[in-house]
This record gives C-alpha cells, sequence and structure tokens, in this order.
C-alpha cells in the first residue's frame, strides 16, 4: 500500500471529525494513511508554534513518506520560509514524496522550486476534500478519480472548457502557480521562483474582483505575466459583491488584464478553493493545447 502521512503545516486544525473521515475515505482508496502529531497541535490559530511546525516539515522530510498531504491551509507557511532546509525537502522529493496541498501550501511548494527546482503537486487537501460531510456534498469524483490517478503515475493530462478566443493555440512551459495571493506576497523574495517560458495557473477565494485585478497587474507589471507562453486561471470564488461595483465583474478584471497582457489568459481550470479540482504536477514540463474552446494540459 501507498504510505500517506497527513500533517497540519499551517493554520490549527480543530475539524476532528473531518480528519476521521478524510482518513477513512483515503483508506478506502487503498492508501495506508497515518495521520501526523502535528494534526493536534495548538498554538494561537496556527498548528503548533513555528519551531513545532518547521520540525514537523523537516521530521516528514526525514521520513519521505510516498505522500505528505497537508489536511488545510490557513497561514503560517511564510513565517517559515527562511528557515527551511530546502535541501533536505528536495531529497524527500527525490526519493518519491509527492507533497500534496494548494492555499497556503503553495509558499512550500514555490519556495521548493525556487531553491532547488524540485517538483510538487497543487491537489486536494484532507479535510477540505476527503474530510467533506456527505451532507455539504462529500467527495467530489473528479477530484478522487484525478488524485488516484496522479498519485498512481497514471494521470498524464486533464481538459477544460475555456472562453472563445484561443482556437489553435499550442504552448509549452513548466508548470507553476498556485493562490495568488501567496504568490503576490512572494514576489521580490528569494523563495519567488524565476519561470520563463512556463504555463502559470492561479486561484484564490474570499478576493473581490478588484483585488484579483490589481494583483493580476503587480505580477504583469513585474514582468512575471509577460515571460510565461499562457496563464490559466481557476476559481476565484466566495467574495461579496459591492454597491460600487456598477457592472464590474471578475470577467471585467480579466478583461483589463487582457488588454495590457500579450500572453494568452485562459479562465476555467478547475481548481482552487471548490469542490472539483484537477491534480497539477508543479515543476514540470507540460503542453497546452486549444481546440475550439476545449483545452488539454499534459505531460
Amino acid at each position: 500500500m501507498t504510505a500517506l502521512h497527513l500533517f497540519a503545516p499551517s493554520g490549527v486544525e480543530l475539524r476532528t471529525p473531518a480528519v476521521r473521515l478524510a482518513r477513512r475515505r483515503l483508506e478506502e482508496l487503498g492508501f495506508d494513511v497515518m495521520v501526523d502529531e502535528s494534526v493536534k497541535a495548538r498554538h494561537q490559530r496556527f498548528a503548533g508554534d513555528d519551531d513545532h511546525r518547521l520540525a514537523t516539515l523537516h521530521r516528514l522530510a526525514d521520513a519521505a513518506p510516498s505522500i505528505v498531504m497537508a489536511c488545510r491551509g490557513g497561514y503560517g507557511m511564510t513565517r517559515l520560509l527562511g528557515r527551511i532546509d530546502w535541501a533536505r525537502i528536495a531529497r524527500s522529493a527525490e526519493r518519491g514524496t509527492r507533497w500534496v496541498g494548494y492555499s497556503d501550501l503553495t509558499a512550500l511548494q514555490m519556495g521548493l522550486l525556487a531553491h532547488t527546482g524540485a517538483g510538487s503537486w497543487h491537489g486536494p487537501m484532507a479535510c477540505d476534500d476527503f474530510g467533506r460531510s456527505d451532507e455539504a456534498g462529500g467527495v467530489d469524483d473528479v477530484t478522487q478519480d484525478c488524485f488516484v490517478e496522479a498519485m498512481g503515475g497514471e494521470l498524464e493530462a486533464f481538459g477544460f472548457r475555456t472562453e472563445a478566443g484561443f482556437d489553435g493555440l499550442q504552448a509549452r512551459g513548466v508548470l507553476w502557480g498556485g493562490n495568488l495571493a501567496m504568490l503576490q506576497s512572494m514576489l521580490g523574495t528569494p523563495h519567488f521562483p524565476k519561470v520563463k517560458g512556463g504555463i502559470l495557473f492561479l486561484e484564490d477565494v474570499n478576493e473581490h474582483p478588484y483585488r484579483v485585478e490589481r494583483a493580476l497587474l503587480q505580477l504583469l507589471q513585474a514582468g512575471v505575466l509577460g515571460q510565461q507562453k499562457a496563464v490559466l486561471l481557476g476559481a476565484f470564488n466566495d467574495w461579496r459583491k459591492s454597491p460600487l461595483d456598477r457592472g464590474y465583474t471578475l470577467k471585467s478584471a480579466v478583461a483589463q488584464v487582457r488588454s495590457q497582457c500579450r500572453t494568452p489568459v485562459l479562465t476555467g481550470l478547475p481548481f482552487g478553493h471548490v469542490p472539483t479540482k484537477v491534480t497539477m504536477p508543479m515543476g514540470v514540463r507540460v503542453q497546452v493545447v486549444v481546440q475550439g474552446r476545449d483545452v488539454l494540459v499534459g505531460w
């Protein structure tokens, strides 16, 4: 059986029933699941103080299980970036460990790519995806199947529908990205990957479209977007409309960015803080092909 360790690298995990449910469901899928002690750690809003969470990362890296999956995101990884022994994390990846998650885990994955070139997997998290109650919709079939195939080495591509206007587009490059707010916060630091000619994917939650536009424009003005072959936008959800919007929407924000950016910006990527999400290999070279409105990303 494939060893899968659940851990809490950032925010405190208080959803004990969800942890149990996620463990059971993952075990039913054939994984040998171990719940790391960090899941029970408590310090303010974090899963243990900074020293504890740093030690957790290094301990799991040294153990090098097949899969290390975050229970949740939140905030906390940024505090650790300057102290992480990146070579230890990279060695675990070389030994076959797949670090899986999204949201705040973006910081770890981006730092790993920037410092060592090692890859990781942007994919589901234990409680947010496999721990979702049946009353709340349970585990999304696409999310589950995509994750299982990815961890089994069977997944080689995924597809989605985008807006019209990109028919015939073909692009190759390193797939990288994650949570937009995390990328924005790392810009200008040693932990931000210097990827040129890449395929950048982005998502976020609880951010009004004007904040999404502002963050994308910062990446554009910093030269990041212009250096990519394509930008894939996932879900930007759970934001509140304002009386000041007066017709301004997420579509307006994307249109503004497109008007200033020569790099193709595609929407519709099934990823983000939503039930349906694909599992994507970060740091590997992929090919993007668009036929009509159908997008295929393969590696």
